[in-house]
C-alpha cells in the first residue's frame, strides 16, 4: 500500500466504493473491480493496487464486525488500528447502523497476541464507562419464532443438534439473518436461519464464512438471494 497516509476523503470514497459494489454483488449486478479502483485513482492518484488492498483491509474490518464482506475482496489485516477504527465509522455512517465499536480493540488483542513473552496485564479493577447511542432495527419476533420451529432444535448449518437448553428449556439456536439487516437485508424467513452458537461465529468471523453462506442456500430451501 502507498506509504503517505489516507487522508479522510479517500478513506471515505474507498468505503463508498466498496458498499455500492457489495450492494451490486447482492443484487445480482456485474462488478469490475478495476473500474472503480480506476475512477479512486483518477480522484486521488494512488495506484490500483493500493485501492485493492484498502479494500481487502475494509473487508478486514467488515469481519472484526461481524458483517459481510465481497467476494474476491479477502481480509487484510496490515492495517493500522486508527485507520481502521475510522473505516468502522464510515461503514456505520453508510448503512445508517451504529453499533459499539470493535475495530481497534480487536486489532490492538491481535497486535498483542502477536508478541512474545507476552507479560501478565494488571488489569482494570473500574473500568471507565462510556455512553453510546446504538440504532436498533424493529424485528419481527414471529420470524425467530418460526425458523426455530422449522428446525426443530438442529443447526441448520452443521446438522447437529443444539449444544444445550436454554434457560427457558428449549433448545438453544441463534437466528442469523443471511444478508444483515444493516446491509438492507429482509427480517423474513426468506433470509434466516437458526444455528449453533459455532456455526453463528463462523458465519460472521471465519475464513470460510462465503462458503458456509453458499452451502446454506443450496441446502435450506425457504432462502431466497435477494
Amino acid at each position: 500500500m502507498d506509504d503517505v497516509s489516507w487522508s479522510d476523503e479517500e478513506l471515505r470514497a474507498s468505503v463508498e466504493a466498496y458498499v455500492e459494489m457489495q450492494r451490486n454483488e447482492r443484487t445480482g449486478q456485474l462488478i469490475v473491480k478495476k473500474q472503480y479502483y480506476r475512477k479512486l485513482v483518477e480522484m486521488f492518484g494512488r495506484s490500483e493496487q493500493a485501492f485493492e488492498s484498502r479494500m481487502q483491509n475494509i473487508s478486514y474490518v467488515l469481519s472484526l464486525m461481524g458483517r459481510g464482506w465481497m467476494t474476491g475482496l479477502k481480509p487484510a489485516k496490515d492495517i493500522e488500528s486508527l485507520v481502521a477504527a475510522r473505516i468502522e465509522q464510515l461503514l456505520e455512517q453508510t448503512s445508517g447502523q451504529k453499533g459499539a465499536p470493535v475495530a481497534a480493540f480487536e486489532i490492538a488483542v491481535r497486535e498483542a497476541t502477536e508478541q512474545k513473552d507476552l507479560p501478565k496485564p494488571s488489569g482494570n479493577a473500574h473500568p471507565k464507562r462510556r455512553r453510546i447511542s446504538v440504532a436498533q432495527l424493529q424485528r419481527d419476533p414471529g420470524v425467530k419464532a418460526w425458523v426455530l420451529q422449522q428446525a426443530a432444535g438442529t443447526c441448520e448449518s452443521c446438522e447437529k443438534p443444539a449444544p444445550f437448553q436454554g434457560p427457558d428449556g428449549l433448545p438453544y439456536l441463534e437466528l442469523h439473518y443471511v444478508q444483515g439487516l444493516a446491509d438492507g437485508g429482509a427480517d423474513a424467513v426468506s433470509n434466516a436461519v437458526a444455528l449453533c452458537p459455532n456455526c453463528h461465529r463462523e458465519i460472521h468471523h471465519g475464513a470460510n464464512a462465503h462458503a458456509v453462506e453458499a452451502w446454506l442456500y443450496d441446502t435450506v430451501q425457504r432462502l431466497e438471494r435477494d
